[in-house]
């Protein structure tokens, strides 16, 4: 944390997908910048990416009132952006509560819970059996 970001207001949040989890810093009366793990978002993530993650502000509008900063761990860059738009809108929720049904309705609130599965003793992977032989 640097002494510039130590005195602002900002809503915290955490948001996760698959084994990636994203801590977000929600700075109010901002400019409209996002930072990725100490980068600049064009940086870090693919346009498609980027798209996806800033998602709950550009719906509810406020894509230039905030500053964004995040730490993201795990998981790959897709699950990333995913963990991402998830702590986004939990930290909306928290600086206006009336954001929260439209959100919701879009689904930015929910935890995808699907990870993967773990291997069963007996099989090569999850559900992948050892190859049959007749004789």
């Amino acid at each position: 944390m640097t002494a510039a970001t130590t005195n602002r207001q900002y809503h915290y949040s955490a948001g996760k997908r698959k084994t990636a989890i994203a801590r977000v810093k929600l700075f109010e009366q901002g400019s409209g910048s996002v930072t990725v793990n100490g980068k600049e978002m064009k940086e870090y993530l693919t346009a498609v990416a980027r798209e996806n993650a800033l998602a709950p502000l550009v719906m509810t509008d406020n894509a230039k009132m905030f500053d964004v900063e995040v730490k993201v761990v795990g998981g790959g860059k897709s699950a990333q952006s995913d963990a991402i738009r998830h702590g986004i809108s939990r930290a909306l929720v928290l600086y206006n509560p009336e954001l929260r049904s439209q959100l919701k309705k879009e689904g930015f609130l929910r935890r995808d819970a699907r990870i993967k599965e773990r291997k069963k003793p007996g099989l090569k992977g999850a559900r992948r059996s050892p190859q049959w032989a007749k004789r």
